[in-house]
């Protein structure tokens, strides 16, 4: 059996946060937004049916587990999130993967999509090491609640 690597695009744009009982939970480098990515630990997987169907309940509970950590993560960025968005596209990075992330309605970009519009901004070092804290944090060592 293959051992689970995410695909090295990954690297370019987030960073790996901790490992949940499912996913690797890593934080995009934008500040434009709250955002984190979910990819399971499930080597080969592209789309959502290449999981068991208890791997699907599994990923579902942790992509709502982190919608909870995305609202939180506004709230500590004195920038309450107004829209928590979802989206497991995969065209660029075919791995299987999920986006969570946090919308304002004065963010840069809305109502669009964040995809190919504008820049990324990289986090400052405080901010950054203030939600990599807070995310520890919230990482269960067990299943989501």
């Amino acid at each position: 059996m293959t051992a689970f690597a995410a695909d090295p695009a990954f690297d370019a744009g987030s960073l790996a946060v901790a490992d949940w009982p499912l996913c690797q939970l890593r934080l995009q480098d934008d500040a434009r937004f709250p955002w984190l990515i979910l990819i399971p630990r499930v080597p080969g997987a592209v789309e959502i049916e290449d999981l068991s169907p208890e791997d699907r309940t599994r990923f579902l509970d942790e992509g709502l587990r982190a919608g909870r950590l995305i609202r939180e993560m506004g709230e500590a960025l004195g920038r309450p999130v107004d829209k928590l968005n979802m989206a497991a596209l995969g065209n660029v990075t075919a791995q299987l993967h999920l986006h969570v992330i946090g919308r304002r309605r004065d963010d840069p970009v809305w109502p669009d999509p964040i995809w190919g519009r504008g820049t990324a901004h990289r986090w400052g070092e405080a901010e950054r090491d203030r939600l990599l804290a807070l995310i520890r944090a919230a990482s269960p060592d067990a299943g989501p609640d």
